[in-house]
């Protein structure tokens, strides 16, 4: 038997440490490349969910010198969720996750992890249509583009990375230190290393990145960034309860459900969230969205409904976040 595993970025505080990710008895949907063209590109992205989770498999991590084991759940999914006291600096860490197998070595991958920056702020964006544009309005457009361009084809919206830039370093006085970002999305953890491609070749903040539980076949494939999106709310609800001294900065867009997930979290955690921004993906903005918004202002969270990045640009240095 064959298998891989796929690890994403993990993450730090003072008292524990989380590390994911996937352990496959097929390729990794990482191993499908992101750069062809055509019909190339079209089987790299369905084969990405063709794969074959491996579940109740005993895996180590290994960390600074100490080591834990867990077994993988029914979708290949682990998750460590351990004790780490100990002395850890601010920034990226690398860690190492191995499965063994019998009479053999097994698989060894490295990851890394984040211990924050000391900062006031932490910042939680969706990705489709909030700064990838997908086209999430429309399904068979969403399934065409997602099909059709490859990783260098796809396109930011104008300002975005400007934007995201300057909150990264908002009150921080070194060049090397950040605000921490997290990357929270309906995708599948299959599209997990073209969300880091491309977020890495338009200079995007380097973030944590949550998605959605992962798919193994065509008839999912279809169902995409569809369903229940109540994952969201949990994974967001994960971080602020995970960093709880920090003010939120949470982008969204109006494709969705980000401004009700947003609007939980604002009367879940009141004292956390700062702003919110939602991107307008329509030629009209939605009352309902501007119902829920002007909800969120009474419970003293600022707000901003806009169509470009510049206007959420001008509402930020207004509000002196940036």
């Amino acid at each position: 038997m064959k298998l891989d595993l796929k690890l994403y970025r993990g993450y730090a505080n003072d008292q524990e440490l989380v590390v994911f990710g996937h352990l496959f008895k097929s390729w990794a949907p990482d191993k499908y490349r992101l750069d062809r063209k055509g019909i190339k590109h079209t089987s790299a992205i369905i084969h990405k969910f063709r794969i074959k989770p491996l579940s109740n498999y005993e895996i180590h991590l290994g960390f600074n010198g100490k080591e834990w084991k867990t077994k993988t759940m029914e979708d290949g999914y682990f998750r460590f969720t351990v004790p780490f006291e100990e002395k850890l600096e601010s920034g990226w860490h690398p860690y190492e996750v191995f499965a063994k197998m019998e009479g053999k070595f097994g698989i060894i991958e490295k990851g890394e992890l984040l211990k924050p920056y000391d900062s006031q702020l932490g910042i939680i964006s969706d990705i489709d249509d909030t700064f990838l544009i997908s086209h999430s309005n429309s399904f068979f457009k969403k399934l065409y583009v997602m099909l059709s361009k490859n990783v260098n084809r796809r396109k930011v919206f104008e300002d975005v990375v400007d934007h995201y830039k300057a909150l990264s370093k908002a009150g921080q006085d070194s060049e090397h230190a950040s605000n921490s970002f997290f990357y929270v999305s309906s995708s599948e953890w299959n599209l997990y290393d073209f969300i880091v491609e491309f977020a890495d070749m338009h200079d995007l903040p380097k973030a944590v990145i949550k998605l959605k539980k992962i798919k193994t076949g065509i008839s999912d494939f279809v169902k995409t960034g569809r369903g229940n999106h109540d994952h969201k709310f949990q994974k967001v609800k994960d971080i602020i309860s995970f960093y709880p001294n920090l003010e939120y900065v949470l982008l969204g867009d109006d494709s969705q459900q980000d401004v009700h997930i947003y609007e939980r979290i604002c009367k879940t955690y009141p004292a956390n969230v700062k702003s919110i921004y939602i991107r307008q993906t329509g030629k009209k903005q939605k009352e309902e969205v501007h119902q829920v918004l002007s909800n969120i202002e009474s419970l003293n969270v600022s707000t901003c409904y806009f169509k470009d990045s510049q206007q959420a640009i001008t509402h930020s240095k207004k509000l002196e976040i940036i």
